[in-house]
Protein backbone atom coordinates (compact mmCIF):
# COMPACT_ATOMS: atom_id res chain seq x y z
CA UNK A 1 0.00 0.00 0.00
CA UNK A 2 1.31 3.44 -0.85
CA UNK A 3 1.90 6.06 1.84
CA UNK A 4 -1.27 7.95 0.92
CA UNK A 5 -3.47 4.94 1.69
CA UNK A 6 -1.72 4.47 5.03
CA UNK A 7 -2.77 7.97 6.09
CA UNK A 8 -6.48 7.11 6.20
CA UNK A 9 -8.42 6.45 9.41
CA UNK A 10 -9.26 2.74 9.65
CA UNK A 11 -11.56 1.04 12.13
CA UNK A 12 -12.50 -2.60 12.64
CA UNK A 13 -15.65 -3.54 14.53
CA UNK A 14 -17.88 -6.52 15.15
CA UNK A 15 -21.12 -6.51 13.16
CA UNK A 16 -23.64 -8.50 15.20
CA UNK A 17 -26.39 -8.83 12.55
CA UNK A 18 -23.95 -10.30 10.01
CA UNK A 19 -21.81 -12.19 12.54
CA UNK A 20 -18.50 -10.92 11.21
CA UNK A 21 -15.85 -8.26 11.61
CA UNK A 22 -16.09 -5.21 9.36
CA UNK A 23 -13.25 -2.87 8.47
CA UNK A 24 -14.16 0.65 7.40
CA UNK A 25 -12.28 3.77 6.36
CA UNK A 26 -13.68 7.02 7.76
CA UNK A 27 -12.66 9.19 4.82
CA UNK A 28 -14.21 6.82 2.26
CA UNK A 29 -17.51 5.55 3.76
CA UNK A 30 -18.45 3.60 0.63
CA UNK A 31 -15.50 1.23 1.15
CA UNK A 32 -15.55 -1.63 3.66
CA UNK A 33 -14.59 -5.28 4.00
CA UNK A 34 -16.12 -8.08 6.07
CA UNK A 35 -14.27 -11.15 7.35
CA UNK A 36 -14.13 -13.73 10.13
CA UNK A 37 -11.25 -12.03 11.96
CA UNK A 38 -10.24 -8.41 12.57
CA UNK A 39 -6.93 -8.92 10.76
CA UNK A 40 -8.57 -10.40 7.69
CA UNK A 41 -11.10 -7.57 7.60
CA UNK A 42 -8.37 -4.93 7.74
CA UNK A 43 -6.18 -6.69 5.18
CA UNK A 44 -9.13 -6.95 2.79
CA UNK A 45 -10.01 -3.29 3.24
CA UNK A 46 -6.41 -2.18 2.64
CA UNK A 47 -6.52 -4.01 -0.70
CA UNK A 48 -9.85 -2.37 -1.58
CA UNK A 49 -8.45 1.08 -0.78
CA UNK A 50 -5.35 0.40 -2.86
CA UNK A 51 -7.55 -0.68 -5.78
CA UNK A 52 -9.77 2.38 -5.38
CA UNK A 53 -6.74 4.69 -5.40
CA UNK A 54 -5.33 2.95 -8.48
CA UNK A 55 -8.63 3.18 -10.35
CA UNK A 56 -9.50 6.84 -9.86
CA UNK A 57 -10.80 8.54 -12.97
CA UNK A 58 -8.46 11.10 -14.56
CA UNK A 59 -8.84 14.36 -12.66
CA UNK A 60 -10.65 12.66 -9.75
CA UNK A 61 -9.06 13.31 -6.38
CA UNK A 62 -9.15 10.72 -3.61
CA UNK A 63 -10.65 11.71 -0.26
CA UNK A 64 -8.22 13.76 1.80
CA UNK A 65 -7.04 11.94 4.96
CA UNK A 66 -8.29 13.47 8.19
CA UNK A 67 -4.74 13.58 9.50
CA UNK A 68 -3.77 15.92 6.65
CA UNK A 69 -6.61 18.36 7.27
CA UNK A 70 -6.15 21.46 9.40
CA UNK A 71 -8.42 22.15 12.35
CA UNK A 72 -8.81 25.53 14.05
CA UNK A 73 -9.95 24.17 17.39
CA UNK A 74 -13.10 26.27 17.14
CA UNK A 75 -16.53 24.77 16.63
CA UNK A 76 -20.09 25.90 17.11
CA UNK A 77 -22.24 23.48 19.01
CA UNK A 78 -25.99 23.75 19.37
CA UNK A 79 -27.59 22.10 22.38
CA UNK A 80 -31.08 22.24 23.87
CA UNK A 81 -31.61 25.18 26.28
CA UNK A 82 -31.92 22.81 29.25
CA UNK A 83 -28.54 21.24 28.44
CA UNK A 84 -27.02 24.72 28.16
CA UNK A 85 -28.44 25.67 31.56
CA UNK A 86 -27.22 22.44 33.16
CA UNK A 87 -23.72 22.99 31.73
CA UNK A 88 -23.70 26.56 33.05
CA UNK A 89 -24.66 25.37 36.53
CA UNK A 90 -22.10 22.55 36.52
CA UNK A 91 -19.37 24.90 35.25
CA UNK A 92 -20.19 27.43 37.98
CA UNK A 93 -20.11 24.71 40.63
CA UNK A 94 -16.69 23.59 39.39
CA UNK A 95 -15.40 27.14 39.01
CA UNK A 96 -14.57 26.74 35.31
CA UNK A 97 -15.92 28.21 32.08
CA UNK A 98 -18.64 26.42 30.12
CA UNK A 99 -16.12 26.07 27.30
CA UNK A 100 -13.59 24.31 29.54
CA UNK A 101 -16.27 22.01 30.99
CA UNK A 102 -17.67 21.14 27.52
CA UNK A 103 -14.16 20.51 26.12
CA UNK A 104 -13.38 18.18 29.03
CA UNK A 105 -16.64 16.30 28.51
CA UNK A 106 -16.01 15.95 24.78
CA UNK A 107 -12.48 14.70 25.41
CA UNK A 108 -13.63 12.06 27.89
Amino acid sequence: MDDFGRRYTYRVFWNDPDGCFVAAVAEWPSLSWAADSPGEALTGLLEVVQDALANLEPGEDPPRPYRDRRYSGKMTLRVPPLTHRNLAIEAAEQGVSINRLAAAKLAA
